[in-house]
C-alpha cells in the first residue's frame, strides 16, 4: 500500500499535489466544529477522489488525440453529442462550470486567488446543499486536468462574445502560457445566441465542421490574451460585462436600478404593490438583459436591496423560490 501512494505521487504533477494538499487543508478548516468522524470521512473522500482521478488520468492520457474547453455544463454537453454523431475517435471535452462574468478573479491563476474567489461565492451566492464545496473541487479538478494535457495535442478553447466566456479564455489561456500546443478559438458568436450554452447539438456540430480547419493563434495573439488576463486578475471588481468587443469591469450595483424599474413594471402589470416571487421579477430581469450574467447574482442583488430598504420581504431567503418582495 505504502509502495502504491509513492507511485501515485511520483506520476502526480506539482499542481496536482498542490490541488490535494489544498482541498485536504480546505476540508480541515471546515471541518473545526464538526466532530472527528466527520473529518476522517471528509478526508477520505478527497483521497478517493484524488486517486480515481489519476487513474482516469491513466487510462485515457495515452489515447486522446484533442482537447477541447468550454464554459458550462450544458455548451460541453452539445458537443459531446455533436462529436459522437460525428464519430470523431477519442478527443477529451473539459468544461468549467463557473460563471466568469460574476465574482472576483483577482490572481485566479494562484491558490489565494481561487481561494479568495471562493469565500466572496460563499458570502454573496446561494448554493443548495453541498454544491458550493463540490462546485470547488470540479474547479480545481479542470484545472489539473488541463495542465495535464501532453503538449502535441491540440486544444480547442469555445468561446462567444459575452463577459463570462471571454473572461474565462483569456484566464485558460495564461493557464496554458507555458505550453507548447497549438491553441484554436472557436468563435460562436455568428450563431446569434448570448452563449455557447444556448446552442444545440446540431448548431455546435455545425461550427466544427465550419471552423475545425482554421489557424492557431500565433505566439503574438497568445501574448496579447495573457496580458489582458493579467489586467483583469490585477483588479478587484466582481462584475463584468461585454462592450464594443470588450470586456468592461463594472461597479457591483450596476443592475440595481434596473432591478427596481422591473420591479416598479410588474407592479403596474399586476395593477397592485403586493408581494410578487423574487423568482419572477429575477426571470424578467434576465429576459432582457443582453449579458450573461445568471440568475445567482441577480437574486444576490435583490437580496441586496431587501437589507438597504428598497424592498420588503415575504418568507425566508434561502433560495429564489422561497421568498417573495415588493417595493417600499
Amino acid at each position: 500500500m505504502i509502495n502504491q501512494l509513492k507511485k501515485l505521487v511520483e506520476h502526480s504533477t506539482e499542481d496536482e499535489v498542490k490541488s490535494l494538499l489544498f482541498h485536504m487543508l480546505l476540508r480541515i478548516n471546515m471541518a473545526e466544529e464538526k466532530e472527528q468522524a466527520q473529518l476522517v470521512k471528509d478526508l477520505k473522500d478527497t483521497y478517493r477522489g484524488f486517486v480515481e482521478f489519476k487513474r482516469s488520468q491513466a487510462e485515457t492520457e495515452k489515447t486522446y488525440r484533442a482537447v477541447h474547453i468550454l464554459f458550462g455544463d450544458s455548451a460541453s454537453g452539445s458537443l459531446k453529442l455533436a462529436l459522437k454523431e460525428r464519430d470523431e475517435g477519442e478527443v477529451k471535452v473539459l468544461s468549467f462550470s463557473d460563471m466568469f462574468s460574476i465574482g472576483p478573479v483577482w490572481k485566479l491563476h494562484e491558490e489565494r486567488g481561487i481561494r479568495h474567489r471562493y469565500e466572496w461565492l460563499n458570502n454573496h451566492i446561494l448554493f443548495e446543499g453541498d454544491d458550493l464545496t463540490e462546485h470547488h473541487e470540479r474547479f480545481n479538478e479542470t484545472i489539473s486536468k488541463i495542465e495535464a494535457i501532453p503538449d502535441h495535442i491540440p486544444i480547442t478553447i469555445w468561446a462567444g462574445e459575452n463577459a463570462h466566456e471571454q473572461t474565462a479564455m483569456r484566464y485558460v489561456l495564461y493557464l496554458l502560457k507555458e505550453k507548447q500546443n497549438d491553441l484554436f478559438i472557436m468563435n460562436t458568436t455568428h450563431s446569434h445566441t448570448l452563449h455557447t450554452g444556448e446552442l444545440s447539438p446540431e448548431k455546435v456540430g455545425m461550427l466544427y465542421e465550419y471552423e475545425k480547419n482554421s489557424a492557431p493563434l500565433n505566439k503574438e495573439q497568445r501574448l496579447e490574451f495573457e496580458e489582458e488576463w493579467q489586467e483583469l486578475s490585477a483588479t478587484q471588481e466582481i462584475l463584468r460585462i461585454w462592450e464594443n468587443g470588450e470586456i468592461k469591469r463594472v461597479c457591483e450595483d450596476y443592475y440595481d436600478q434596473y432591478i427596481i424599474h422591473t420591479a416598479k413594471k410588474l407592479h403596474k402589470e399586476l395593477e397592485n404593490h403586493g408581494f410578487m416571487k423574487s423568482a419572477r421579477l429575477i426571470g424578467e430581469v434576465l429576459g432582457h438583459v443582453d449579458q450573461y450574467i445568471g440568475d445567482g447574482y441577480f437574486e444576490y442583488r435583490v437580496r441586496h436591496l431587501i437589507m438597504n430598504g428598497v424592498f420588503e420581504i415575504e418568507g425566508v431567503p434561502k433560495a429564489m423560490r422561497f421568498y417573495s418582495v415588493k417595493l417600499k
